[in-house]
């Protein structure tokens, strides 16, 4: 098998590049990547000595270089990771979330199909389902209701992907997965912002009353569950990819919990104005997946933490070096005041 991976030194791309090449046996791997500011090379720098694998830094938008690269190594696979992902971000600057999000992938799915690719998975989110109320969890069958440009942006994605195969019978699966966390990920996102402003002893900017609640997914049982898509999902189908019920946490939960790993006083929190649109919860029933292909989540959310905060202390270097720059600039523009 040899995989075009977009996105591949983005958080969750680089960690299935990673976990791809140490647990399966691909033939190759060519990571895909406009390195922009959530693309980082450091994320996939141990790989660069393996033969089964190669950097090409491009973008998605680019039909001459993913057919060029695509013919010269002989790509029979493609998995898309390349988006932009940060829901605030998309709230200032939706265009971008657009032209990656929905252009990018449009322009993949029609190389992919030129070219004849065996198979294609779109890696997308349940944040395309919009807010849960208190009770229930989102099937693949639930109603898409996106509350952000960069939910509406994926949700875009899904149905050009899925369009793919009800126009032309093209192998496509897409996979919607719930809140992944884990090493390398870019320190916008809750779970890394936290850990780091802690470890700095910064405030910890919490939104609203900091009860939205999320099911948290650790990006390796992310990982393992899209190779089992990639080994045996039907053509068409979409599979939620969850964490395990007990993986259900508030924010807040959330918030106290690495406080409490990390020694720290929870007078580090600061509530700060709700996002815009902020959906109250998200929960997804993976129970297809799981019947289908025999995949269910092993990380417990308890484990998980740990080991992700034990990450974050281990590579300081990594998210000193990201957390400076233009980083400053969105912080500031994000929470109102100086990191």
């Amino acid at each position: 098998m040899k995989i075009l991976v977009t996105g591949a030194a983005g958080f969750i791309g680089s960690n299935f590049v990673r976990w791809a090449l140490e647990n399966k046996s691909p033939e190759k791997i060519v990571a895909y990547d406009l390195l922009t500011y959530a693309g980082n090379l450091a994320n996939i720098s141990s790989l660069s000595e393996k033969n089964e694998f190669k950097f090409v830094k491009a973008d998605i938008r680019d039909r001459d270089s993913l057919v060029s690269q695509i013919k010269a190594e002989q790509i029979d696979t493609i998995i898309n990771f390349a988006a932009e992902s940060h829901v605030d971000r998309s709230i200032e600057s939706p265009l971008d979330f657009v032209r990656t999000n929905i252009e990018g992938t449009q322009v993949l799915l029609s190389v992919a199909r030129e070219l004849d690719i065996d198979k294609f998975i779109q890696i997308s989110t349940d944040e395309v389902y919009g807010s849960l109320g208190p009770e229930g969890r989102f099937s693949e069958d639930s109603p898409i209701d996106p509350s952000s440009a960069y939910s509406a942006s994926k949700a875009s994605a899904d149905f050009l992907a899925l369009a793919e195969y009800k126009t032309f019978k093209r192998n496509v699966c897409v996979t919607r997965c719930s809140n992944n966390y884990g090493p390398f990920q870019f320190p916008e996102k809750l779970i890394p912002l936290f850990v780091t402003n802690s470890l700095d002893n910064k405030k910890l900017p919490v939104y609203g009353d900091g009860k939205n609640i999320r099911s948290w997914l650790h990006v390796d049982d992310h990982s393992s569950a899209i190779w089992a898509v990639l080994e045996g999902g039907r053509a068409g189908e979409v599979y939620n990819i969850g964490g395990s019920p007990e993986s259900e946490k508030e924010n807040i939960f959330v918030t106290k919990k690495i406080l409490e790993i990390l020694g720290k006083d929870e007078n580090l929190m600061e509530y700060v104005e709700d996002r815009k649109g902020h959906d109250r919860r998200y929960a997804v029933d993976y129970s297809k997946i799981k019947n289908e292909l025999g995949w269910e989540p092993k990380v417990s959310f308890e484990e998980g933490i740990k080991n992700t905060i034990s990450w974050y202390c281990e590579n300081e270097q990594w998210w000193k070096e990201i957390k400076s720059g233009e980083y400053l600039d969105y912080y500031k523009k994000q929470y109102g005041k100086e990191l």
